[in-house]
């Protein structure tokens, strides 16, 4: 028979439990928050975020995973690792020294998402501020608007504080936009079928020639984190298509497309040809098929196959029918499992977890175009 409690035993006992929890809750008011099981911290990003260091000694993803795992906010820690390329006058992609527009104006984008907190910031065609992840950033915090362009974008970063500088051209970037104004039509404005031979052929010669790196036509930055807790965030952020059209925007400003980040799911970000993404909102798509149960690399591929399907125009295929452009996605799910997928075989992805900074080659849809 079960021994029944007295009154003033089961009150003492409480009163026991309710001071050992009391004491508990002053211990751990001080500690680390309490690691989410199964979740393995990761910073995911485009190859050029394990390159440049900006005259340091760290590089992109090793700064925001030292910063990101020490308890910084994670959107914050992303946002301190593209600074260094942003700054970084070696990197023509992104940034101080981008490849400029086709009036040799360096025009610069960039978003931010934060996963926790469910909100959202973007610049585009900014001019004259170094690091527009950190306008965007403020484009969060402080307004209630998502996006903010042009010369907006840049009153507001005034507003801010932001240094406003006359011009982000460094000697080389302004060195390879009159190589390149000097080879190609100066009226610029083409018929549709002309102006992309004209861009693509003047372009390609000048990588083929050692002057630009084939991945700095469409180069950016793409960075995306998780911490213990599972917090998910992401930045993107880029000096667009080499010889834009002047006020041409792609994709790295677009929620959806140049980022997209669901805290409970994971997060995606690009490089690479800006409108096919914006035409299928492909880290969306990605974002929304690890939703359904897919691995990063998979989604992934889900996009590519999409793009490829999508892409139909003569003057976009190969002598093979295939896209004549290269995309890259980087992917990291909540759990901090993460993938870099291309169209074409041969590009890289970077990534930092507790083994340290790596980069790592990505998953190819299609093998790499014979000559």
């Amino acid at each position: 028979m079960t021994k029944r409690i007295k009154r003033r035993d089961f009150l003492r006992a409480g009163a026991a439990a309710g001071l050992a929890l009391a004491a508990s809750e002053t211990l751990l008011a001080g500690a680390p928050a309490i690691i989410k099981q199964g979740v393995k911290p990761a910073v995911v990003s485009s190859a050029n975020g394990n390159i440049f260091k900006n005259g340091g000694d760290e590089t992109c993803v090793q700064r925001a995973f030292r910063l990101m795992t020490a308890g910084t906010d994670v959107l914050d820690a992303l946002i301190a690792g593209v600074n260094i390329v942003e700054l970084d006058p070696l990197d023509d992609s992104v940034g101080y020294g981008g490849l400029p527009n086709a009036d040799g104006v360096v025009q610069l984008d960039s978003s931010c998402m934060h996963g926790p907190k469910k909100r959202a910031g973007a610049v585009a065609a900014l001019e004259g501020v170094r690091t527009p992840s950190l306008v965007a950033k403020a484009v969060m915090e402080t307004t209630d608007h998502h996006l903010i362009v042009g010369h907006g974008a840049q009153t507001f970063a005034r507003n801010m504080g932001f240094k406003i500088e006359d011009d982000l051209n460094t000697e080389h970037s302004r060195k390879l936009w009159l190589e390149w104004k000097r080879r190609t039509d100066p009226s610029h404005y083409l018929d549709p079928q002309k102006r992309a031979e004209v861009w693509r052929r003047e372009t390609l010669k000048m990588v083929a020639e050692g002057l630009i790196r084939e991945e700095h036509i469409y180069g950016t930055i793409n960075c995306d984190g998780v911490n213990a807790k599972g917090e998910v965030c992401g930045v993107t952020t880029t000096s667009g298509l080499s010889w834009k059209i002047p006020g041409r925007v792609g994709d790295s400003p677009i929620l959806g497309a140049g980022l997209y980040v669901d805290g409970a799911v994971g997060a995606a970000g690009s490089t690479g040809r800006g409108e096919a993404n914006l035409y299928n909102l492909c880290s969306f798509l990605i974002v929304e098929e690890m939703r359904r149960g897919a691995h990063p690399k998979d989604a992934g591929m889900t996009a590519l196959r999409r793009i490829k399907a999508n892409t139909v125009e003569q003057r976009l295929l190969n002598k093979d029918g295939n896209p004549n452009f290269g995309i890259n996605f980087y992917i990291l799910n909540a759990r901090g499992e993460h993938a870099g997928v291309t169209m074409y075989e041969g590009a890289r992805y970077a990534v930092c977890t507790d083994a340290g900074p790596q980069t790592l080659n990505c998953e190819p849809l299609l093998p790499k175009p014979k000559e």
